[in-house]
């Protein structure tokens, strides 16, 4: 099967989705700490709940972020997008 370009429209859905400094900081926070909840996100950024809620939200409606429930835990993941583009944002780290 070929690989399919991505539309404008689609690529724009993904850059949504991190057009924005917090939501950066917790892509970052989920590729170090694999399966974090919302908890542990507001803990590790000193940020409150509801706020840091609906940012992962936004995420995970971006596609780059998944959610696997464990009981009552919700623990959060980088999807394959999330991989890319958080490899993506680290080039601009390069000089």
């Amino acid at each position: 099967m070929k690989n399919k370009r991505k539309t404008a429209k689609q690529l724009e859905r993904y850059f949504k989705g991190v057009a924005n400094h917090r939501r950066i900081e917790i892509l970052r926070l989920i590729s170090k700490i694999e399966g974090i909840t919302v908890d542990g996100v507001c803990q590790e950024l000193n940020a409150n709940f509801k706020t840091i809620s609906e940012h992962i939200r936004r995420l995970v409606q971006a596609g780059l972020v998944n959610k696997k429930y464990r009981g009552r835990r919700v623990e959060h993941y980088l999807s394959p997008y999330g991989k890319k583009f958080l490899r993506f944002m680290s080039s601009f780290d390069e000089r």
